[in-house]
């Protein structure tokens, strides 16, 4: 019997119009939320990724400026406009698109976005915030596979999650929030020696190596819930994840397709934080 796939593009609709609707009040009471994006360079996917988030902002009723500067932008002027838009009160997020040329410190920048505009859930306050259990903004893409899990009425308490891989985006925020949902969670990763013998025993699986067929159906728990985060191409250019979806759908319970499952969710995670942002702010 199949796996029942994990619409992300379904769940994201039900969310954005749920945001849609908090936007809406927040601007009756005269406080529309705002969020600035910042576009440094000539990066093509960087310049998709930008225009798809500010639409985003425009369907729900989020203010979005785009701001845009060629790729020999000095770092001290790039920090000066972020200074200038912590201080702007029609302002709730600020996101600086990566990558950004090499005369930059992403970190200098992300450091430089005051917390409380932090909707990426990038620095390392947010960071420490998720560690400890605090209120804070949690990286939209772990952030949207909770949503996921959720969505299927699964119950990870007491469960065995295990999160491939462990970057500061995906794998470790990934994890910590799992463990916040009294999951037991495994991390693993390159230095891995059986990866098999970990998601044979995985109630949830989430992949975020950014390797093809890195999970595969006989290393997946009959009726284990699958969530792949990994976008790859395959020999024939076709879009693909981390996951042997063919394979695995027939020995899951549940999975996310790639595309239309992990994808949509970061987008809208984004407008969430947007929108808690602006709600918290007096």
């Amino acid at each position: 019997m199949s796996a029942q796939l994990i619409d992300g593009v379904l769940l994201s609709q039900q969310l954005r119009a749920q945001i849609r609707e908090r936007a809406a009040a927040l601007t009756a009471a005269g406080k529309q939320p705002g969020l600035a994006v910042i576009l440094v360079g000539e990066d093509p996917a960087s310049h998709v990724y930008v225009r798809n988030k500010v639409k985003a902002c425009g369907d729900v009723g989020i203010h979005s400026v785009l701001e845009k500067y060629e790729a020999d932008l000095s770092e001290a002027a790039l920090l000066e406009r972020i200074a200038a838009l912590n201080a702007d009160p029609a302002i709730h997020g600020i996101l600086v698109q990566m990558p950004l040329p090499k005369h930059i410190n992403p970190h200098k920048v992300i450091e430089a976005i005051a917390t409380t505009k932090d909707v990426d859930g990038y620095s390392v306050l947010s960071a420490g915030e998720l560690m400890t259990g605090l209120a804070g903004f949690r990286p939209c893409t772990p952030y949207g596979c909770m949503k996921l899990i959720e969505s299927t009425g699964f119950d990870l308490r007491g469960k065995h999650a295990v999160v491939i891989g462990r970057s500061n985006t995906v794998g470790k925020p990934m994890g910590l929030l799992l463990l916040q949902a009294n999951a037991t969670v495994t991390i693993c990763h390159s230095g891995t020696p059986d990866l098999g013998y970990h998601t044979r025993q995985a109630d949830v699986v989430v992949a975020a190596t950014g390797r093809r067929n890195t999970l595969t159906a006989d290393m997946v728990k009959p009726g284990a819930v699958v969530i792949d985060v990994g976008i790859n191409r395959d020999e024939n250019g076709k879009l693909c994840g981390d996951v042997d979806f063919a394979a695995v759908k027939e020995v899951a319970g549940y999975i996310t397709p790639v595309p239309g499952g992990v994808g949509p969710m970061t987008i809208t995670m984004l407008l969430m934080n947007t929108i808690e942002s602006a709600e918290r702010t007096k």
